[in-house]
């Protein structure tokens, strides 16, 4: 027996759901007044956004498409009018007179195509124009040989480079200052404006100096490291005296554990005993057994069966502990000046809390450069967790974007949740009408090896419903420049966003005239 869907629940349900849309609107007017004028209406929609996905909608999505009605899984970026809508035809179904026009209350309430125009006017005062519609555009991170290496900065350009990304993490002013140079000479020679986008430092924690090993047979000094197995034990100190290597008796077993220092003193004040602790992208994982603040001993929970090499300058992680880390350091404003000189953008790391937002912008406003672009990196679970109110107060400078850093993300909230989250952050910011980088490890054994892989290929694929992809440094960049570029123009005639753009399918038109 067909199921019957009945429609006076339903429309009580959306009602309910839409007050509270509304309320979340009211409760917050002087939030939504404190962005920048052509910010409000984005700013008004990720709070319905948010009312909304208070709800449990699943049921409601099944009820809807059984009608044959426009669900509410496609409505992030004009979340009330789409309700609006379906509860006038809802209530012609039943044969109520409407209670209100299709569309929100508010004049501010942007339809379908409106919300489309908002997303893709805030893209491009970002990442300057599109080359075609729905294009993503291609950030490329610059290697220390772009310094040195004009005609290499150049084949990225001409592969589909749009964006020309500086790590401050690494190399010297002086090499950025070159690296710039190099791709402001090609925006004039070629009349093709590549952007500068520079990421600043943040408080990374990081795995200092290692003491240097000794060559048996040439008596030559190579880099240090520190072999780590399952149930080692690794101790960490504060400052940046070079660690020591584990010595193991003639059983292999660990007789006195390595260490290791760590720049950030600040850490050992805010680790408890019992929280966990990953080391190099997750390659490590630990433990912490015992703390104090000079001292922390940590258990090696996680490595690969042998043992992995931990090296100097390494990422450090700390999921479970709530860090006292200052959002700027004195490194980074000193950075923030050349960055402001010459920037296009800037990429704010660790950002946490919505003060740390407000600190950016306080110095940037000291530079003159409150224009600049501020890209928020999404990469411990904080921030992650404190997104919409972060994209709000952003909403105070005139261009803003969101970086998916999924390298540090993953190791933060475990790798089995990378994926979700992911999704949870393209829907926050779409909702939000900002664009999104999707970085991290895109196409990069390709990069690296001149190899792609069938997994690589299809997040690759999945990133062109952001507005901007990352490309990691490797020996094989133009290739995975060019490999991308085509991607994204394959992906553009199908998709944009979450929502099918129904083009023709070949394979359909083969099927009808084909003679079987």
């Amino acid at each position: 027996m067909q199921d019957i869907i009945e429609i006076k629940p339903l429309i009580a349900i959306l009602t309910k759901i839409r007050q509270a849309m509304l309320d979340a609107e009211k409760k917050n007017q002087t939030l939504i007044a404190s962005v920048q004028p052509h910010y409000r209406d984005s700013a008004r929609n990720l709070l319905h956004y948010l009312a909304l996905r208070t709800f449990d909608l699943r049921d409601v999505q099944w009820r809807l498409s059984s009608l044959g009605l426009s669900s509410l899984g496609h409505s992030e970026r004009y979340s009330m009018v789409n309700l609006q809508n379906i509860l006038f035809l809802l209530r012609l179904l039943n044969g109520d007179p409407p209670a209100y026009s299709s569309g929100g209350d508010s004049p501010f309430n942007l339809n379908f195509p409106q919300s489309q125009r908002r997303l893709d006017s805030h893209t491009v005062d970002l990442f300057g124009p599109e080359q075609f519609p729905g294009h993503t555009r291609i950030m490329v991170t610059l290697p220390t040989e772009a310094a040195h290496e004009y005609e290499l900065v150049k084949g990225m350009a001409e592969a589909g480079m749009d964006i020309a990304r500086i790590n401050c993490s690494h190399d010297s002013p002086e090499a950025w200052l070159r690296m710039i140079g190099h791709v402001n000479k090609i925006s004039e020679t070629t009349g093709k404006k590549i952007l500068i986008y520079m990421d600043l430092q943040g408080p990374k924690l990081r795995t200092g100096p290692i003491e240097p090993r000794v060559t048996k047979k040439k008596k030559k000094e190579k880099r240090g490291y520190i072999r780590l197995r399952k149930d080692d034990l690794l101790v960490l100190y504060p400052g940046e005296k070079p660690g020591k290597r584990p010595v193991f008796d003639e059983e292999d077993r660990q007789a006195q554990p390595g260490s290791v220092g760590v720049a950030l003193t600040e850490v050992f004040e805010d680790v408890r005993a019992g929280q966990a602790i990953w080391f190099d992208d997750g390659k490590i994982g630990g433990v912490i057994e015992s703390c104090s603040p000079d001292r922390i001993e940590v258990r090696i929970t996680s490595a690969d069966q042998g043992g992995v090499r931990l090296y100097a300058e390494k990422g450090i992680n700390l999921p479970e502990t709530k860090l006292h880390l200052p959002a700027l350091t004195v490194e980074d404003i000193e950075n923030l000046a050349l960055i402001a000189q010459h920037a296009d953008m800037v990429g704010y790391s660790f950002v946490r809390r919505p003060e740390d937002v407000e600190l950016l912008q306080s110095e940037l406003k000291k530079l003159g450069r409150e224009d600049i672009g501020i890209i928020l990196k999404i990469e411990t679970r904080e921030t992650f967790e404190n997104l919409p109110i972060l994209l709000l107060t952003a909403m105070r400078s005139p261009r803003i974007g969101a970086m998916i850093a999924r390298g540090d993300l993953a190791v933060e909230l475990g790798f089995i949740r990378i994926s979700e989250v992911q999704e949870q952050i393209l829907w926050l910011c779409e909702a939000a009408h900002i664009p999104t980088i999707w970085a991290t490890q895109v196409l990069e054994n390709l990069a690296k090896t001149g190899r792609a892989t069938r997994a690589e290929i299809s997040d690759a694929v999945l990133s062109a419903r952001a507005e901007c992809t990352m490309l990691n440094k490797g020996p094989h960049i133009l290739e995975a420049v060019t490999m991308l570029s085509d991607i994204d123009q394959r992906m553009a005639a199908h998709q944009t966003k979450k929502k099918s753009a129904m083009r023709t399918l070949n394979v359909a038109k083969i099927f009808f005239e084909g003679d079987f």
